[in-house]
């Protein structure tokens, strides 16, 4: 039987930054981080506080250099050490949702989600219909001419999502994008994501220091430990989807895993 092969690759990564004045050699953030992505896999990825989890989102997204190490997309090697040669999302191929949604202030809702379509030349009508669609499936549909600052919190976040999803890359890098909203909206928000991911079942790497949220999303849960970086344990994530994350939590196996990954990480 043969496995079909990753569609992301990473290879002992490694990044340190410049060394400060003083120092003789800055400490690294990354070490040998190595790690597999499939298809239309949903992994999550959680770590201690400051362990370079949004640096390793940075450098797969091109947006900062490796000191060392390869990525390979689809068996294509992506990564360069050399940050002149950076491509920022690798050709529009990766997509990257941020923890601030960067909505444009002085566009609508709509102009900022058709935004990235619009600069690729890619706004065409199928683009227009499934940019439609994914408006109703998040309940934004009628907000369309609203500007940022007439949006709640959990609209704004949506919106950002939908801006990524709008031009269909197959991967889509996500940094503790739920961080900063409360705890009702954040759970709105996990159930969206859910949903909008089953609806064109995107590659996603999602970052969180929230194990549950881990847990409650993911495919597999990687554990990284402190800086310098590594994968230290992966845990697959046994529960069938649609998953009810009201009530995920009370499900065998869950509070298991919980524990187990909160004691990787301490």
């Amino acid at each position: 039987m043969t496995t079909a092969a990753p569609i992301l690759e990473v290879k002992g990564l490694a990044k340190r930054f410049a060394a400060r004045a003083g120092e003789a050699q800055s400490p690294l953030i990354l070490a040998d981080l190595s790690f597999q992505v499939a298809d239309q896999e949903f992994l999550t990825m959680v770590g201690p506080s400051g362990a370079g989890k949004s640096t390793l989102l940075n450098i797969i997204a091109q947006v900062d250099s490796a000191s060392d190490g390869e990525i390979y997309f689809r068996g294509d090697l992506i990564e360069s050490t050399d940050a002149a040669a950076l491509n920022p999302g690798w050709n529009c191929q990766i997509g990257y949702v941020t923890q601030d949604d960067n909505l444009l202030p002085w566009r609508t809702l709509i102009d900022n989600v058709t935004l990235p379509l619009k600069l690729q030349g890619r706004y065409d009508d199928e683009a227009a219909a499934r940019v439609e669609a994914l408006l109703r499936a998040t309940n934004l549909t009628g907000f369309e001419r609203y500007y940022p600052h007439e949006l709640s919190g959990g609209m704004r976040k949506r919106a950002s999502l939908i801006r990524t999803l709008a031009y269909d890359p197959p991967i889509i890098l996500m940094d503790e994008p739920f961080g900063a909203v409360d705890a009702q909206t954040r759970a709105q928000l996990q159930q969206d994501l859910l949903r909008l991911w089953n609806y064109g079942r995107k590659t996603i790497i999602f970052v969180t220091h929230d194990i549950g949220e881990a847990i409650a999303l993911g495919d597999r849960v990687l554990v990284l430990s402190r800086s310098p970086a590594k994968v230290i344990a992966q845990h697959h994530v046994d529960i069938a989807r649609p998953r009810d994350l009201g009530n995920l939590y009370k499900l065998d196996g869950f509070g298991d895993m919980f524990e187990a990954v909160r004691q990787q990480i301490q």
